[in-house]
C-alpha cells in the first residue's frame, strides 16, 4: 500500500508542479465557457430582436402599426431607408426588415372585407435566421389585425371603405346572392361605427378585433432551479468535461513519454506490479479530474450565478466522470504507438465525442435522430447529469443512470488497458 500510495503522490506532485499547465486547465475552461453562456443569453435573459423598419405608408394605420411594432418589448425597431435595410441585413446587423409599402392602410382596409386584393409586406431577413423570422411573422400578424381592424370598425378611413364596398356589393347583389349577405353584414358594421366614441381614459377598450386568447408563461423545474434553463450551467458542464478529457489525453501522452524514455520500464522492474500501477495512475487521474471540475463549478456558482441543486448528485457526477477520464487516458496510453500520432488521434476523437455529446451546443437542438445516436456516447450522459443536477433542480436519484453508464464505459476503458498492457 505505501508503494501504491508513493506512485499517486508521485503523478499528483507531477501535475501541480507544472503551474502554467495547471492554470491553462482551469482558466481555459472557465473563460469559454463564461463566453459560450453570455452567447446564448445567460441565465434565463432573452435579447430583443433587432428588426429594421421601412415605413412607406404614412397613413393612420401605417403609423399605428409601426407606433405597435416599436412598444413590443420582444423587438427592437430601428426605421431605415429600404437600401440602408437591405445593407444592414445582407451584413448581419439587422436580422429581418419590415417594408410598409405606401397605401398598405387601406389596401388592407379593402382587403378585411374580402372586396379588395390582399397587400404583401415584403420581409427581408437574413437566411442564417430562419426561426426569428416565424417570430417576427407573428408579432407583426398581431399588429397589423389589431390596428387595421380598430380603424375599420371605428376610424374615418374605415366608414369611407364600408361605404364604397356596400356600393360594390349593391352591384355584385343582383347576380350573386353571397354578396347580399356580406352587404347586410356590412350595414351592421356601418351601424356600429355610427356610435359614439369615448375619449380620454374612458375611452375603454378599442373597436377593433384583438387576440382572442393570452398566454401564461411558466418555466417548470424541479428543486432550487426555478429560474429555468441557464446557459452559464450548460456552458460549463460542457466545457468542463471538454477540457478534463483533454486533461486525460495528456495523461495518457504522459505514459507514452515515459515508455520512450525508459521511465516506465523502471517502474516496471519495481516489485509492484502492473496492475499497481495502472490503478495508481487511475486513481491519481481520477483525483486531479475531480478536483478540477469542482473548482470549475465553485468559479460557476460564485461569479455567474450557477445554482447546484443536488450536492449529492454533483460529486458523484464529477466522480464517475473523473474515473471516466483517468480510464480513458489509460486506453490512450495502452493503444497509443508514439505520444505524436495518440495526441492526434486522441484530440479528434475527443472533440467528436464532446461535439456529439452537447457540450458545444445543447443536445435538445440537435435533430431527433442526432439525440438517439449521441446516448452511445459517454459524454452526452456526463453533460446531460450535471445539466440534471444545475439548471433543472433534479436530485441525486434523477442522474443514477448516467452514472452508471458513464462508470460503466469507465470500466470496459480499464479493462480494455489492462488487457492491452498485459499483451505488450
Amino acid at each position: 500500500m505505501t508503494a501504491f500510495l508513493a506512485l499517486v503522490r508521485k503523478d499528483l506532485i507531477l501535475f501541480l508542479s507544472d503551474r502554467r499547465a495547471l492554470i491553462m486547465t482551469l482558466v481555459l475552461p472557465i473563460v469559454i465557457a463564461a463566453f459560450f453562456g453570455s452567447l446564448f443569453g445567460g441565465g434565463s435573459r432573452t435579447s430583443a430582436i433587432e428588426v429594421a423598419l421601412v415605413q412607406q405608408d404614412a397613413s393612420e394605420i401605417g403609423n399605428r402599426i409601426a407606433a405597435g411594432l416599436q412598444a413590443d418589448p420582444n423587438l427592437r425597431i430601428t426605421p431605415m431607408s429600404l437600401p440602408d435595410a437591405e445593407q444592414a441585413v445582407r451584413k448581419g446587423a439587422q436580422k429581418v426588415a419590415i417594408v410598409l409599402p405606401a397605401g398598405f392602410g387601406e389596401a388592407a382596409g379593402s382587403a378585411l372585407f374580402g372586396s379588395g386584393k390582399k397587400p404583401e409586406i415584403p420581409l427581408l431577413y437574413d437566411p442564417s435566421q430562419p426561426a426569428v423570422l416565424g417570430m417576427v411573422k407573428g408579432m407583426l400578424t398581431q399588429q397589423v389585425m389589431s390596428t387595421v381592424s380598430a380603424e375599420m370598425f371605428g376610424g374615418k378611413m374605415g366608414q369611407d371603405l364600408t361605404e364604397r364596398s356596400m356600393r360594390q356589393l349593391d352591384e355584385q347583389a343582383r347576380t350573386d346572392p353571397a354578396s347580399g349577405a356580406l352587404r347586410d353584414m356590412l350595414a351592421s358594421v356601418r351601424k356600429y361605427q355610427a356610435l359614439p366614441q369615448k375619449d380620454g381614459a374612458a375611452a375603454g377598450p378599442s373597436k377593433g378585433l384583438s387576440m382572442p386568447f393570452t398566454t401564461a408563461d411558466k418555466q417548470l423545474s424541479s428543486g432550487i432551479a426555478e429560474q429555468g434553463y441557464n446557459a452559464y450551467a450548460h456552458s460549463f458542464a460542457g466545457m468542463g468535461v471538454q477540457f478534463i478529457l483533454f486533461m486525460g489525453i495528456d495523461m495518457g501522452i504522459a505514459v507514452l513519454l515515459a515508455q520512450r524514455s525508459g521511465v516506465w520500464n523502471r517502474l516496471l522492474a519495481a516489485p509492484v506490479g502492473l496492475t499497481r500501477i495502472l490503478l495508481a495512475r487511475a486513481v491519481s487521474g481520477a483525483v486531479i479530474a475531480f478536483s478540477l471540475l469542482c473548482i470549475v463549478f465553485a468559479v460557476a456558482v460564485a461569479v455567474f450565478d450557477v445554482h447546484i441543486a443536488s450536492v449529492p448528485g454533483f460529486l458523484g457526477m464529477a466522480f464517475c466522470f473523473a474515473v471516466l477520464t483517468a480510464t480513458l487516458g489509460l486506453v490512450i496510453a495502452a493503444f497509443g504507438k508514439t505520444p505524436e500520432a495518440a495526441r492526434r488521434i486522441a484530440m479528434f476523437a475527443v472533440l467528436v465525442m464532446v461535439m456529439l455529446g452537447g457540450a458545444w451546443l445543447p443536445s435538445f437542438l440537435f435533430p431527433e435522430w442526432m439525440q438517439k445516436l449521441t446516448m452511445a456516447v459517454p459524454t452526452r450522459w456526463a453533460v446531460d447529469g450535471l445539466d440534471a443536477v444545475t439548471w433543472r433542480g433534479m436530485d441525486a436519484l434523477a442522474v443514477m443512470p448516467a452514472m452508471g453508464v458513464l462508470l460503466g464505459f469507465a470500466l470496459l476503458f480499464g479493462l480494455l488497458a489492462v488487457w492491452k498492457f498485459k499483451r505488450s
